[in-house]
């Protein structure tokens, strides 16, 4: 299920992180404070809805990275992960449109912004559906999968975003206790939030189905 702030509780989260801009250490860690929790809440929200309103997670995450200041260049590289395919996940056939012996290829890629992993994506794709090249490039290269299929003018629609965590309690906007500051680092997990989206060429065919997972590097600090 998807994780959301209320538009009432968004207003108070994005008031506050304004608010505290210059209040945030200048490196390092989040202070474990209700202000700092309440500016990674508006952080996270920020990201979610920039790459819910573009097609290219890739290229979101460089514009990320580079406001960001993580990594001296602004450029996302997709480091290969080798191993064992992993399945489509349930009822994919379904959403890509094709039948129980139609070939899809698999491919896993971290995304990072210089030595900063911001992303791991799983990725399903069907091979006849792109181009010769696009497929040689896609087994040969660590090039992110979206920069590949540029040329499809693909479209994205996101089945899922959610929260994986939330630096607030549930009921924050509403009266609820925030947790009281502590003399160490916000805990921050692995992943922080996750995607769940299909792209369709420019002719309305779909032709792979990606997972992401944003890792905590999303929120580091320069």
């Amino acid at each position: 299920m998807s994780h959301v702030v209320p538009r009432s509780g968004l207003a108070v989260v994005l008031l506050a992180y304004s608010l505290g801009i210059a209040a945030r250490e200048p490196a390092g860690r989040w202070p474990d404070t209700p202000l700092s929790r309440t500016q990674a809440l508006a952080e996270l929200q920020t990201l979610n809805a920039d790459l819910l309103s573009h097609p290219s997670a890739t290229l979101t995450l460089e514009r990320w990275c580079g406001a960001h200041h993580l990594a001296a260049e602004a450029k996302i590289v997709a480091r290969r992960v080798q191993g064992a395919d992993k399945p489509l996940p349930d009822g994919a056939r379904a959403q890509l449109g094709i039948g129980p012996d139609e070939p899809v290829r698999y491919r896993r890629v971290q995304l990072a912004c210089g030595e900063v992993v911001l992303s791991d994506a799983d990725n399903w794709y069907v091979p006849a559906r792109l181009t010769t090249a696009m497929n040689q490039q896609l087994d040969s290269s660590d090039v992110p999968f979206g920069k590949v299929v540029q040329p499809l003018h693909f479209r994205r629609q996101t089945l899922s975003a959610e929260l994986l965590w939330s630096p607030l309690p549930d009921g924050w906007d509403s009266g609820t206790v925030l947790p009281p500051s502590s003399d160490k680092p916000l805990a921050i997990p692995a992943h922080v939030l996750q995607h769940r989206a299909l792209l369709y060429t420019q002719d309305n065919q779909p032709f792979s189905v990606v997972i992401e997972s944003y890792t905590a590097n999303v929120l580091a600090r320069p």
